[in-house]
């Protein structure tokens, strides 16, 4: 009885009693048999005002099946049965939690999210193997200085608080990785603080902050700083050494320059909307090597310098809300997936063109970097096959840009004039869209070697065919805004396709193929209706991060999906399940995922 007995140790007044003491109806007999064996217990979501005393003594206390003298078979011989290890009672009405809690010093993972407790008992310094604490959405106003003894905590969740002050001594948690402190009322953050030099993850967001200490340039492996929704008017320029840092968020400060930070050469996202920046300088750009998302929305930047072009890897750029009124042709170069404008009083490029989107602003953009390009009489063909109106093909986006255009016709065929024009140029990008087209040209086939971005949205599609999965090189797809309810396991074959655009289509399901194309990035089947998808073989898809499936027909998230660790961005409002609730989803996806891993059955 060696593992009892330590318990017993811990605390000289438990003595052996019946597992039925004080747990009344609120914790089912089965549960704690089957934590016995499993070394979990989950009692989310029961209403519980407090701990039952039988959840405490799980460890201690004899089973009543053993009290009566009743046989216990090999694998239920409770003196052999395993210490609880991860103790869920989040979801609750809980007030405060008792000094009990020592009596479970196995303890790893404690889940205590979503109730309405103002304090932490003194006692949580007995659990010294806990790894995780999650401590959410409740009430705090203070952290007992015992947390400090917890060394071996790897993530600590405190967000959504009333905590206005880090303890002293925090830098003890050494082990500490992943730390969200975020919607608190912290008006400072220590300097001592800043020695968790463990710390990968670090969530400051939404707090009362002025400033940040010159010292957290010491957490050499903090990897995504949040700093959102603060009072912050600058960044100290030791921030620039912060070499491992991928993630920074800056957004709703009082920022009026943005931040140097030549070192970060890591830096993938920079968020710093919602501020008073007036400048972009070259200065600021020329070390962002590898970003990959620019916010400055929502600023006061006059002018974009034209060394914009130099951040070769950048996907999305938001100058949206800002008093831009030119842009540099120079930014026509960047393979941009999306390009924020709107709200800017632009002068040189027509709206028609900005309502267009990001490929055609593009296009429209290098199109006047050179001023030597084909005259307007040379860019165009006609064929005898249909109207004058319907036949122009720019011939000077076909070599100089790469674009086989002929959108916007309401053509129910791809005259062959169209693919007459490529001749010998190389073609990147097929834009068909927004036409009556009820199939896929048969002659798309011919620039399988090439194209990489294909355009059908806006017709009338109702199936795909096989020309189409012959496209070796297509990375992104969009189909949206046709009659398809399927797709052909052919496309299987697309060992290129990183995102595929489903939305306003009649999938019931999620199509099986798209699980078994491991390149893909997004998936966005919004407005259609889906009323499955299959977790587990999501779960296999590791390099999925968007998955849209707004105002579809489910009826029930399988709580597998919180497994899809990956995923950055899920979307699911305007489906008819009623859990998660509207409350979880308006906090995001991280939220959405956690939720749902703790309501897997375990």
């Amino acid at each position: 009885m060696s593992r009892p007995k330590v318990a017993a140790e811990r605390d000289p007044r438990a003595g052996f009693r019946s597992d039925t003491r004080d747990c009344g109806s609120s914790v089912p007999q089965g549960l704690l048999r089957a934590a016995r064996k499993s070394g979990q217990l989950n009692l989310s979501g029961r209403n519980l005002s407090e701990v039952p005393q039988c959840v405490w003594r799980i460890n201690v206390d004899i089973p009543e099946k053993a009290k009566q003298n009743l046989s216990f078979g090999a694998t239920e011989r409770w003196w052999e049965q395993t210490d609880l290890t991860k103790l869920i009672i989040s979801n609750n009405k809980l007030q405060a939690l008792t000094d009990d809690l020592r009596l479970l010093p196995a303890l790893t993972i404690l889940d205590i999210h979503d109730n309405q407790l103002t304090s932490l008992p003194s006692a949580i310094r007995e659990l010294e193997n806990l790894q995780k604490l999650n401590a959410s959405h409740n009430k705090l106003e203070i952290l007992p200085k015992e947390i400090t003894n917890l060394r071996n905590l790897k993530c600590l969740y405190l967000q959504h608080n009333e905590l206005a002050c880090i303890p002293e001594g925090f830098e003890q948690l050494i082990n500490l990785e992943d730390l969200d402190l975020s919607n608190n009322r912290l008006t400072i953050v220590p300097a001592s603080f800043c020695s968790l030099s463990s710390l990968v993850r670090l969530n400051l967001s939404s707090n009362q902050l002025k400033n940040l200490p010159a010292e957290i340039s010491r957490m050499k492996r903090l990897k995504h700083l949040d700093c959102n929704s603060n009072l912050l008017e600058t960044v100290p320029s030791e921030l620039a050494g912060m070499d491992s840092l991928e993630l920074l968020y800056l957004r709703r400060n009082k920022l009026r320059f943005l931040p140097e930070i030549p070192s970060c050469k890591l830096l993938k996202e920079l968020h710093v909307g919602e501020n008073q920046i007036e400048m972009l300088g070259a200065e600021h750009l020329k070390h962002l090597n590898s970003i990959l998302v620019l916010d400055l929305r929502d600023n006061k930047l006059k002018s974009v310098p034209d060394e914009i072009a130099l951040l070769q890897s950048l996907e999305r750029l938001d100058l949206s809300n800002n008093d831009i009124s030119s842009l540099p042709y120079a930014l026509g170069n960047l393979h941009l997936k999306f390009l924020a404008l709107e709200g800017n009083p632009l002068r040189t490029i027509r709206r028609e063109i900005i309502n267009k989107g990001t490929q055609e602003v593009l296009k429209y953009l290098r199109s006047k970097i050179k001023d030597d390009g084909p005259s307007q009489n040379d860019s165009t063909v006609e064929t005898a096959m249909t109207l004058p109106s319907e036949s122009i093909v720019n011939v000077h986006a076909i070599i100089t840009l790469k674009i086989l255009d002929y959108s916007d016709k309401q053509t129910t065929l791809i005259p062959d004039g169209v693919f007459d024009a490529v001749k010998s140029n190389i073609i990147t990008t097929v834009n068909f869209s927004r036409n009556q087209l009820c199939e896929i040209p048969k002659r798309i086939v011919e620039l399988k070697d090439m194209v990489s971005d294909v355009n059908l949205s806006f017709n009338k599609l109702s199936f795909i065919s096989l020309e189409l999965c012959l496209l070796q090189k297509l990375t992104f797809l969009d189909l949206r805004n046709n009659f398809l309810n399927s797709l052909p396991e052919e496309m299987e074959s697309l060992i290129r396709l990183q995102m595929i655009n489903l939305s306003f289509n009649r999938f019931k399901i999620l199509p099986e193929v798209l699980y078994r194309i491991p390149t893909l990035e997004t998936i966005l089947i919004s407005n259609n209706q889906v009323g499955y998808v299959d977790p587990q073989k999501m779960k296999t898809m590791e390099n999925l991060t968007t998955l849209d499936l707004q105002n579809n027909d489910l009826l029930h998230i399988p709580p597998e999906l919180g497994n899809c660790v990956n995923l950055r961005t899920l979307l699911l409002d305007g489906n008819p399940f009623r859990i998660p609730r509207a409350a979880i989803l308006m906090k995001g996806t991280s939220a959405i995922l956690e939720y749902l891993r703790d309501r897997i059955p375990t």
